[in-house]
């Protein structure tokens, strides 16, 4: 049986927007919300969805490769939220698309591993060594701040192009000597003794900061209601997800398609969470900042509507 929550501040203003449909045309035709994910443990909350929407609606989940890809969806129109990485996001503000920012969707979730009994323990260590780095991803922007602070650039590395998907495979064959990857790669590569841990990139000015949830500034003129339906379901799986590690785990494994000890070693790097305030904003501006130092966008986003914190400020914790 279903479980369904229904939050008081869900229900109201939920009006002729939104339930404008007969009862019996809503129970046999359900509002479809498509929402986009990543194939990573950090959009593993858009999975446990289903078991807070209210009657009368359904959620979609439409997987994606790659953060860029996700955001797009986003723009287009072609799903109604996203769960992308930052360095996505802002790729796109930048370049005036109508993205706009309600939420987060995970912190951490990134590590740099080395081949397994290599000679490669800390970063100076990479130099002239082939690295596999994913370009205009939240993880290159940290690995490049990394550099920089250690005394290095990437001319210091040999990068090579590889998807977060392929970077473990990359690196048990051979092909990379190390990777800066996004969970679960890292925790496959740990639990299966293959890789080795360099660092977790978090030392910087950036924090943690990765995943963020989004949608089209078009749907939040024209449907705030569904909006703050929206932001009440990813606060309730995302906080379901967090207090039930062993469905996590679980149903992760299941999505994912990897094995139970990859995943359990991948939840230590993983924070998934809604909460998107000052500190939150602070550091999206500082990576914004490195983002524009490195050429990477042209200028700056404009914050103002870049970032919209009204609708998980009026969420009230569980």
């Amino acid at each position: 049986m279903r479980t369904v929550i229904r939050r008081r501040d869900v229900i109201v203003g939920l009006g002729a927007s939104l339930l404008a449909a007969p009862a019996v045309v809503r129970a046999q035709t359900p509002t479809v919300i498509r929402v986009g994910a990543l194939k990573l443990i950090h959009s593993i909350a858009p999975y446990f969805y289903e078991r807070f929407v209210p009657a009368g609606f359904k959620v979609e989940v439409l997987p994606f490769e790659t953060p860029t890809e996700c955001k797009t969806a986003v723009v287009t129109r072609s799903v109604d939220f996203g769960n992308f990485g930052i360095a996505a996001g802002e790729l796109g503000a930048a370049a005036g698309e109508p993205i706009v920012l309600i939420a987060s969707t995970c912190n951490r979730g990134m590590a740099i591993i080395a081949k397994k009994d290599s000679p490669i323990h800390a970063l100076k260590d990479l130099k002239g060594k082939r690295v596999a780095v994913f370009p205009g991803t939240t993880q290159e922007v940290f690995f490049l701040e990394r550099l920089r602070m250690e005394g290095m650039s990437i001319k210091d590395v040999e990068p090579v192009r590889v998807s977060f998907s392929e970077m473990h495979i990359a690196l048990a064959r051979g092909d990379v000597d190390a990777y800066v990857g996004a969970e679960p790669a890292p925790g496959v590569s740990l639990s299966t003794g293959i890789g080795q841990l360099v660092e977790y990139p978090y030392s910087t000015a950036m924090g943690s900061l990765n995943m963020v949830f989004g949608t089209h500034r078009d749907v939040i003129t024209s449907k705030p209601d569904l909006v703050r339906m929206m932001l009440s379901i990813h606060q309730q799986a995302t906080d379901y997800a967090t207090r039930n590690k062993d469905e996590l785990i679980a149903l992760a494994s299941a999505k994912l398609g990897q094995k139970k000890e990859a995943i359990e070693a991948s939840i230590p790097n993983v924070e998934l969470t809604w909460r998107f305030g000052p500190t939150q904003i602070e550091q999206a501006k500082v990576y914004a900042e490195h983002m524009l130092a490195l050429k990477q966008i042209k200028r700056l986003p404009d914050f103002s509507t870049f970032i919209d914190t009204s609708f998980v400020d009026a969420l009230r914790p569980l």
